[in-house]
């Protein structure tokens, strides 16, 4: 299972290991969206009444996946040299809004996405069209 999710782009033994030893049982999540925040890689909010205000990611669950996430997403956007899908994703997100918080959102895809291949057994594609 870590060989299928070394195929992502960035992402290496230790953080598939990690990966793998945090979410343990995949069952556990209804969705996959929803690993981006146990895993504390979401906007908080604050709300109240008419009041909507987002704010930074919430800290809250692993501290070490989310390092390890967040290493994974910067080593593709920064030092990965092929070109993919997602890290085309990333890089529009990152001419918007800036690479910190690209950093952050292509991790939280990266959980998403590693999460979707272990439930369904499949590998990273590189590109967005399916190969009959």
């Amino acid at each position: 299972m870590c060989g299928r999710l070394m195929t992502i782009p960035g992402v290496g033994p230790v953080v598939a290991l990690t990966y793998r030893a945090t979410v343990d049982v995949p069952a556990r999540f209804r969705r996959s969206k929803s690993v981006g925040a146990v895993f504390g890689l979401t906007c908080s909010r604050d709300q109240s009444g008419e009041r909507d205000r987002p704010g930074a990611i919430s800290r809250c669950g692993d501290e070490m996946m989310r390092t390890m996430l967040y290493e994974a997403a910067q080593s593709m956007l920064v030092r990965s040299t092929r070109w993919s899908w997602l890290k085309a994703w990333a890089m529009q997100i990152a001419k918007r809004r800036g690479m910190k918080r690209a950093i952050v959102a292509l991790a939280r895809r990266l959980a998403v996405i590693m999460h979707r291949i272990w439930v369904d057994g499949t590998e990273f594609r590189w590109t967005r069209e399916v190969t009959a």
